[in-house]
């Protein structure tokens, strides 16, 4: 075990949590127990940040014990009473017995939990995934309890496994794909020989998205993450990932490498420009992974020797769609997404043609934020080094949706049903044909306000009508 050391001050007790969390700790103490802070917490104070969500372990008490001491201060929900885990209310703090967790057959739920007051700190830390979240910290004494060497391995940059338990959950090979992403961190060979021996076995959609979700949204170099699942052999289990790994590119517009380089220069590109917008950053992460899905199935070499990839934006609609749907079920994600991919192409297009403001509006109306299909068109341009990161095509298009209102919104319809309604129509069916051909000219530029969207109703209604009688008279 390596030795205790000091570090006063790591968590602001002063904050409202943190007052909270030295109140439990003096409480636990005086009941003959001890409650140290755990995991993410402790790992994010020594690297600089400021944590949200703490987690306390408490040694020495029962459940009953800790339950009643809790209650009588705060509000409490007893999420796993059963093995002694507590969630104080309005806090972000978890508070638990150190647990034992055995392995009863097979499937991620296929674990025997409970709670055991009477483990040791090294015997806690045995059952945590990495290292780097098996350090402790005592908030009266400010000492660091570290018996897996965790500081060390932070210091130096690697995740590393803590111990043989790593194994008994599969998806801990997704979060050390996410955490060396997040923090940059090197992969321990004999952590990496362990996830190669590790099948997936059937986890769940949601577990297996909130991974990725981290990679995207919290990866500051993503690349490291999704290098480390090739390594690995994970990336199997993403037969359409595994497919860019052998899908070649046109040299001369894609140094870099085949299309599997390109998209983890792309996303390392995305990451540096993350805006912090969390549903943001995942509808364009997400795009920016899978912009060249179609690659692989669209390349050939042509005549003169090069490589082409004709219509991959469109072809890798479905295919996206597949990767998604193994992921998560959630609908919009994929919606907000998949237009992205079909139009990655679009900016550079649209500056070569100078296209017009109804091209621009029809863009908006089909991808919903021309800002993010910005991003994603500016991390394709940013993932082909050496070449330059010069991205023109956006600028124009980016000033163009500025002038058209329509930067970060889709188009809006001027003239809904109740305009309809004053003009004297009654609502039918007529109402949609209307509606429709009004917005069809709102796009071409007939019309930019509801003056002019009256107007455009009421001609409409005449020619109709006029046609109208014209073929009766036939």
């Amino acid at each position: 075990m390596a030795e205790n050391t000091q570090r006063p001050n790591l968590i602001d007790l002063k904050s409202h949590a943190g007052q909270a969390i030295r109140e439990i700790a003096e409480d636990v103490t005086a009941a003959g127990g001890r409650a140290v802070v755990v995991g993410g917490a402790v790992r994010d104070a020594l690297l600089g940040a400021n944590p949200k969500d703490l987690d306390v372990e408490v040694f020495g008490l029962a459940a009953g014990q800790l339950e009643q001491l809790l209650s009588a201060k705060f509000r409490i929900d007893q999420v796993g009473r059963s093995f002694g885990v507590f969630i104080i209310k309005g806090l972000d703090i978890d508070v638990a017995l150190p647990r034992r967790e055995r392995k009863d057959g097979v499937g991620h739920k296929a674990f025997a939990i409970e709670g055991d007051p009477d483990m040791t700190f090294a015997e806690a830390a045995a059952r945590r995934d990495f290292t780097l979240n098996a350090i402790s910290w005592d908030p009266l004494t400010n000492e660091l309890i570290d018996p897996a060497n965790g500081q060390q391995d932070l210091a130096n940059g690697v995740l590393r496994h803590v111990s043989h338990q790593f194994a008994e959950d599969p998806l801990r090979v997704l979060r050390a794909m996410q955490f060396l992403a997040r923090f940059e961190l090197t992969i321990a060979p004999e952590t990496l020989e362990l996830c190669r021996s590790i099948e997936a076995e059937d986890l769940p959609k949601e577990r297996l998205f909130e991974e990725w979700a981290k990679l995207i949204r919290k990866g500051e170099k993503p690349s490291l993450g999704l290098y480390f699942l090739q390594e690995c052999g994970w990336l199997r289990y993403y037969p359409e990932l595994v497919a860019l790994t052998t899908c070649p590119q046109d040299p001369k517009w894609h140094p870099e490498g085949n299309a599997w380089v390109h998209t983890l220069h792309c996303l390392d590109a995305f990451a540096r420009e993350k805006i912090g917008d969390p549903w943001e950053d995942l509808v364009v992460g997400f795009a920016v992974l899978l912009h060249d899905i179609g690659k692989p199935v669209t390349t050939y070499t042509d005549d003169n020797g090069r490589i082409r990839s004709p219509a991959h934006d469109v072809e890798g609609l479905p295919i996206a769609e597949t990767f998604l749907r193994r992921l998560t079920n959630h609908r919009e994600l994929i919606e907000q997404v998949l237009p992205l991919i079909e139009t990655h192409m679009r900016p550079s297009d649209f500056y070569r043609n100078k296209a017009s403001n109804a091209a621009v509006r029809r863009l908006a109306g089909k991808v919903g934020r021309i800002d993010r299909l910005l991003r994603v068109s500016a991390a394709d341009m940013g993932g082909r080094p050496p070449l330059p990161a010069d991205f023109p095509a956006g600028d124009w298009l980016r000033t163009k949706a500025e002038e058209l209102a329509i930067r970060d919104s889709a188009p809006k319809p001027l003239i809904l049903g109740r305009h309809l309604i004053e003009l004297g129509l009654k609502p039918g069916v007529q109402f949609k044909e209307i509606l429709a051909a009004a917005f069809e000219a709102q796009l071409d530029g007939d019309f930019n306000d509801e003056a002019g969207g009256v107007a455009f109703v009421q001609k409409f209604l005449s020619e109709n009508a006029a046609s109208g009688e014209t073929q009766n008279q036939k």
